[in-house]
C-alpha cells in the first residue's frame, strides 16, 4: 500500500479557486479574501505533514478558511462591496436575475458570521449539514437549526412584505 505523498503546488493549483470563492462570498471584500486566501495556504503547506489524503486537504481547507474568515468578520466590520468579479472563482452564476443574485448575495452577508459559514458551505461548497458540522466543528442540530433559520430570514426578506420594508 502506497502511501499518499502530498504536491503543494499542486494542491495549491487545484484548490486555490475554492478557498478564494468562499473567503470572497463570506467577507464580500476581495482584498480580506485574497489575505485569507494566501494565510490559508500558508497555514497548509506549515501542516502538509498532517494531512493524509486530498479529500484530509479540502475538509482542512474549507475548515480552516471558514475559521479565518470568522474572525476577520468578528475583528472587523462589514465591507458592503459588490461582487462584480465573483465570475472568475471558478461558479458560474446561472442566468437569471442579476438584481435577485445581488439582493441574495447582500442578504447573506448580513448574516451573523456563523449563519453565513452554514449557508456558504451549504450552497456554494454543496455540502450535506453532516459534513457542514464536521467543517465547523458544530453539533449537527446547530448547522440544521442555522439552515432552517437563515432559509426562514431570507424568504421573509424577500416576500413582497419584506422586500417593502428593506428594499
Amino acid at each position: 500500500m502506497s502511501q499518499w505523498q502530498p504536491n503543494f503546488e499542486q494542491l495549491l493549483v487545484t484548490n486555490q479557486s475554492m478557498v478564494f470563492g468562499l473567503a470572497l462570498h463570506f467577507l464580500r471584500d476581495r482584498t480580506a479574501a485574497e489575505e485569507i486566501a494566501q494565510d490559508v495556504f500558508l497555514a497548509l503547506h506549515k501542516h502538509l505533514h498532517s494531512v493524509t489524503c486530498e479529500e484530509h486537504v479540502r475538509f482542512w481547507l474549507r475548515r480552516v478558511t471558514v475559521q479565518r474568515c470568522i474572525d476577520h468578520a468578528r475583528r472587523s466590520p462589514m465591507v458592503s462591496v459588490a461582487l462584480d468579479e465573483a465570475h472568475e472563482i471558478g461558479i458560474d452564476p446561472p442566468e437569471n436575475d442579476v438584481f435577485l443574485r445581488e439582493r441574495l448575495r447582500k442578504m447573506i452577508g448580513g448574516l451573523a458570521p456563523a449563519a453565513r459559514a452554514v449557508m456558504l458551505l451549504r450552497y456554494q461548497e454543496d455540502l450535506a449539514p453532516p459534513e457542514i458540522a464536521a467543517t465547523l466543528s458544530m453539533p449537527l442540530a446547530t448547522v440544521k437549526s442555522h439552515l432552517q433559520r437563515s432559509l426562514m430570514q431570507l424568504r421573509e426578506k424577500m416576500s413582497p412584505r419584506g422586500s417593502a420594508v428593506n428594499g
